[in-house]
């Protein structure tokens, strides 16, 4: 048995079920992607965020259709394996998940573009199962201008505002991965429930514009939200990323936020190149045991790995 329990509030892997032309089954172990089933269950995790990716050649025109499509890959594939795995839509349903033995799952849209600027839209994916929407990819979009624009001084639209508002009332988890500097403030005077950012790390530490300021690590503490750490090398170092540059990430955010306000969020099979050690899900393990070659004690660490995100979804999510 894994000596962790594990959290992972990000992944992209609903993308590749029922590809055709693959020899990838999420029910089996597999060479190829970061995760499948027997994976997951070999890593400790308890949890797994799926992200419903809206690719780029289906911005603005055809997101939703998209979305939809993704959505039903992904409850075709749970059908299969009803004993390992339990979609969660309350606090509730994840408590009584985290009692059973299964692995819990949360689905998550990562693209505002799949709204199509339609309110009725964001209650209709809720209803579907949808509890978690990261407003942006890297593109500006109805909602928000994400980090890959030139576009500062842009952050909510008037239809990104509403949205916060729609998705408090709802209870759907508010995900600030990609969205600009602008944005991610605006968001955070909006949302009266806290927050996250599923997968970035420490821009002190790595000065890339997917990684979050000292700033803003603050703000989102003083909002009880969490950032969760990303295996993504880029956001890791510039040169080489191993698994020691991503732990001084985590120092760096516990030492600016505390360790209530940190956790993982991986990024598995939304990255191409990996870092050595952490070459899918299994690696997972390793990297926490290492955090406690950092100094961070077991409570800590127990908040890190899963306590943090199960904080959040606990008071967001609607109770039953």
């Amino acid at each position: 048995m894994p000596k962790y329990s594990i959290v992972d509030a990000h992944c992209d892997t609903v993308g590749f079920f029922f590809q055709e032309e693959s020899d990838y089954n999420f029910l089996t172990r597999n060479k190829l992607h970061h995760i499948d089933l027997p994976r997951l269950k070999e890593s400790g995790i308890i949890l797994q965020f799926f992200a419903l990716y809206i690719k780029d050649e289906y911005k603005p025109v055809g997101s939703l259709a998209y979305c939809l499509r993704l959505l039903d890959n992904y409850y075709r594939t749970m059908q299969r394996c009803p004993d390992d795995l339990q979609t969660i839509y309350t606090a509730t349903e994840l408590n009584n998940s985290l009692n059973s033995g299964k692995i819990a799952a949360l689905l998550s849209v990562e693209g505002g573009e799949a709204l199509e600027g339609e309110p009725a839209v964001l209650r209709m994916l809720f209803r579907l199962g949808i509890r978690a929407i990261g407003l942006t990819w890297n593109q500006q979009n109805q909602l928000a201008t994400g980090i890959g624009e030139d576009k500062p001084m842009e952050g909510l639209t008037a239809f990104g505002k509403k949205v916060l508002r729609e998705m408090n009332s709802l209870g759907m988890l508010i995900d600030l991965a990609h969205i600009n500097r602008q944005g991610f403030f605006d968001a955070l005077k909006i949302s009266g429930d806290p927050v996250v950012v599923s997968h970035a790390n420490s821009r002190a530490v790595c000065d890339h514009p997917r990684n979050l300021a000292d700033d803003q690590l603050r703000a989102l503490k003083e909002i009880d939200g969490v950032i969760g750490m990303s295996c993504c090398p880029e956001f890791v170092d510039s040169r080489y990323a191993t698994i020691d540059k991503l732990l001084d990430h985590f120092v760096h955010v516990a030492e600016v936020t505390g360790v209530d306000h940190l956790g993982v969020g991986a990024d598995f099979d939304g990255i191409e190149d990996v870092i050595p050690g952490l070459e899918d899900v299994t690696g997972l393990p390793r990297l926490v045991e290492e955090l406690s070659k950092r100094g961070f004690n077991r409570e800590e660490i127990d908040k890190i790995t899963h306590k943090n995100f199960i904080r959040v979804l606990r008071k967001v999510l609607p109770a039953t």
